[in-house]
């Protein structure tokens, strides 16, 4: 059944896209963590998102997207009152949520939207939740309104100081664990490279760390293999295993291989969409 869009939002134009689907089955069901399967065209590709934000009341999830290749681009094309043909889910395992005292949620470009969930089930848990949150300038931002309506503190850095702390969310995180003996947890949600630097710096504090990986699906169901990722030295698939890890024992290494396996064929992809749809 085709999934309508109820509402659209720009939070950087041209590159990140909010969306409000009306997803009832979906919302009903989904939980912090969770992710969803959308396809945009009959032939098209399935892409993954993570679902950002859930109401069951109203039968709304939201997903957050950054126009990285065709699949997004064509997703970009779609407005309010637009339907995406395909939408699947909630796929994954949840985020394991109980109520323990601090934790830290690090979350960097579009995985801010995804980390903000999670942040949101442990705040609702009873948790104590401080957000760690970064950007190359303060312009490229997300969902720091939405954060700050429940975290109970939040922390911001940019590469280029025009907002917040100069510099990487690590630095914030390295000096909050240096200061604080009560955190029991960090997630962290965002590009590989963050996530990486984020179990570096909190495995000499001995802090249990999750990541919430992103990489390559075709099914999301488990069947296709493309998801594998090598965690403690085993095969595990990010679809069905997942999609979240121990930091501290993720090859992060082989995730960048294998995202950028790809990569001239996503841009000929991409660049051929582009020239088309501006009649070139």
């Amino acid at each position: 059944m085709p999934t309508p869009i109820l509402h659209k939002e720009s939070l950087i134009p041209g590159k990140t896209s909010k969306l409000v689907l009306h997803a009832p089955h979906i919302a009903q069901k989904a939980h912090p963590g969770h992710f969803v399967m959308l396809r945009m065209t009959p032939t098209g590709e399935r892409i993954p998102l993570t679902i950002a934000d859930t109401d069951a009341a109203n039968g709304t999830i939201t997903i957050v997207y950054l126009v990285l290749g065709k699949s997004t681009a064509l997703l970009e094309t779609l407005k309010e009152g637009d339907a995406i043909p395909d939408v699947c889910g909630p796929l994954g395992h949840p985020t394991h949520i109980e109520k323990k005292g601090t934790v830290i949620c690090v979350g960097g470009g579009t995985g801010i939207a995804a980390m903000h969930h999670i942040a949101k089930g442990h705040s609702r848990a009873g948790n104590r939740v401080v957000g760690i949150i970064g950007a190359r300038s303060k312009d490229l931002l997300l969902f720091e309104k939405e954060l700050s309506s429940f975290a109970d503190e939040l922390l911001i850095s940019t590469d280029d100081g025009s907002y917040g702390h100069k510099g990487l969310v690590t630095d914030l995180l390295r000096d909050r664990l240096e200061k604080d003996k009560t955190v029991f947890e960090v997630v962290a949600v965002g590009p590989v490279p963050m996530m990486a630097a984020v179990a570096d710096t909190t495995r000499p504090f001995g802090v249990k760390t999750t990541v919430s990986l992103n990489p390559i699906m075709v099914d999301g169901i488990g069947m296709c293999g493309a998801c594998r990722v090598s965690v403690g030295g085993k095969t595990k698939f990010a679809c069905v295993d997942g999609p979240e890890f121990d930091g501290h024992e993720v090859d992060f290494p082989e995730l960048r291989r294998r995202l950028s396996a790809y990569r001239d064929q996503e841009r000929t992809s991409f660049d051929s969409y582009n020239g088309c749809a501006h009649g070139n």
